[in-house]
């Protein structure tokens, strides 16, 4: 009776764990067969995502969900192993590094939509100029006065700015006065605070911003084209991740984006 006593307790025990281990591992397999995907996302792409985000949830009745920051940080996060379904990125740079490190589908990349580059000044300071080589910035900007945009070694639109002033005969003249600012986002609210004289920025953030103006756009030949590849991540390229991805670059979400001032391709 003892012996068989142990060997029901032990059969009993075997099957309690495979109930535990199959409880365990199933709902985990659905729950990443139907969790929502995270976007990885330009901090220039906010509203745009957003308002596409919730006209795929009244569609589907799905949700997505987003996080924003400058593209060189959601590359390096994703570097260090940080969960993402799909990388919507502001410049080709950081796409690229993205590929480059096995982290992102090649296959799956797409260019959607465009941007231009603009100096914004607070608007009640506001005069329009006309950017070309031989404008005084130095006179624009005063004794102090500063020009906010992304840091210039990492973030798209900083990289962007230091190129076209670089093309334009300006940077050694300027880059004592440039605050490097950790998205474009944040290179905005110093100028919507007053806190800088003028910014560089994407002309869509400065159609949204409260308080300052568009007063120049940068010339086309200054910079690279504004672009923003999107890729789904290595890995993450399930049903539902497909399915958004399809979404992003279909008819309501061109007209999201043209709604925004992004230029569609």
């Amino acid at each position: 009776m003892s012996s068989r006593r142990q060997f029901l307790s032990r059969a009993s025990a075997l099957v309690a764990f495979a109930a535990l281990v199959g409880t365990a591992l199933a709902p985990a397999g659905l729950r990443a067969q139907e969790a929502a995907p995270t976007v990885f996302a330009a901090a220039s792409l906010t509203n745009a995502f957003q308002d596409i985000g919730k006209l795929y949830k009244e569609k589907t009745g799905k949700d997505v969900t987003f996080s924003f920051a400058a593209s060189s940080a959601l590359a390096k996060q994703l570097e260090a192993g940080a969960p993402a379904a799909i990388f919507a990125s502001a410049d080709n740079k950081w796409m690229d590094y993205a590929e480059g490190r096995d982290l992102t589908l090649k296959a799956t990349r797409v260019t959607p939509i465009g941007n231009s580059l603009v100096l914004i000044a607070p608007a009640d300071k506001a005069k329009d100029v006309t950017i070309d080589k031989s404008f005084d910035w130095l006179a624009f900007l005063g004794a102090d006065g500063k020009i906010a945009t992304g840091l210039t070694d990492s973030v798209p639109i900083g990289i962007y700015a230091k190129t076209a002033l670089t093309t334009l005969g300006q940077w050694d003249k300027l880059r004592e006065r440039i605050v490097g600012a950790e998205s474009v986002r944040a290179a905005l609210a110093l100028v919507e605070r007053g806190e800088a004289a003028a910014g560089i920025v994407y002309s869509t953030d400065a159609a949204i911003a409260k308080n300052v103006k568009v007063i120049a756009t940068f010339p086309a030949d200054s910079h690279p084209p504004v672009e923003y590849p999107f890729e789904i991540v290595k890995g993450q390229d399930t049903p539902a991740t497909k399915a958004f991805f399809d979404f992003l670059t279909g008819p309501e979400a061109k007209a999201v984006y043209a709604k925004y001032g992004f230029v569609v391709k």
